[in-house]
């Protein structure tokens, strides 16, 4: 395929969003059944609790105040990690102890964007939360997180003690609630298509196959 026929992939997501983790691995499969299909693949930032504090809140307390308490929890993050053991992903949700605010989170991955490691960089976010358990709020996290993707650590570090991007990564995310998307992962496809929640590989690829033939069509 030429360059032309490159199809754009938006993924709207967010780290502290487990599904989003089984998303990503199932748009690598996607990836796999639809080898002919050239894409470009953009991170786009979402919040799935915007309100929480900059320090973010004790995990247990937002389990209760969200799910009504640890037990109803996890009923329902057992479902989750039998779909992540599908997908190759150990979640380890009791190691967890602090519910993060993402904003930094999706600066830092804006920031990634602009050197290329912005899919290496989501992929070691999710895996620092969901198999460490580790603090997302924490400069040194998150800094350790870059540079482990090849971005300069010193920088990053202090772009994020300013507010940098911030108001620019607000508006992405406003911008998704206006576009109405209430629900993380969204694949948008070529800006024609969206699928959202954590899609089947089979229908992702099939969705990027019809784009990629409609795309080739109409060059």
């Amino acid at each position: 395929m030429s360059g032309s026929d490159t199809i754009q992939i938006d993924i709207v997501s967010d780290v502290m969003c487990p599904w989003c983790y089984i998303g990503k691995r199932r748009m690598e499969k996607a990836l796999e059944l639809a080898p002919d299909v050239s894409v470009n693949i953009q991170w786009r930032p979402f919040q799935l609790d915007g309100t929480l504090p900059a320090e973010g809140k004790d995990r247990q307390q937002y389990l209760t105040e969200k799910f009504g308490g640890k037990d109803q929890a996890r009923t329902i993050y057992a479902r989750i990690e039998e779909a992540g053991k599908l997908e190759g992903i150990p979640f380890e949700f009791d190691r967890i102890t602090k519910s993060p605010n993402t904003l930094d989170c999706h600066r830092l991955l804006r920031w990634a964007a602009q050197e290329g490691v912005q899919g290496a960089l989501a992929e070691e976010l999710f895996r620092l939360y969901f198999v460490e358990g580790a603090d997302l709020t924490e400069a040194d996290t998150l800094v350790q997180a870059a540079e482990k993707v090849g971005m300069a650590a010193e920088d990053a570090r202090e772009r994020l003690k300013g507010q940098a991007d911030a108001d620019e990564t607000k508006g992405e995310i406003q911008a998704a609630h206006q576009m109405g998307i209430t629900g993380v992962p969204c694949f948008i496809v070529d800006n024609k298509y969206a699928l959202m929640g954590a899609e089947t590989a089979e229908n992702i690829a099939g969705v990027l196959k019809k784009a990629a033939l409609e795309k080739g069509t109409s060059d």
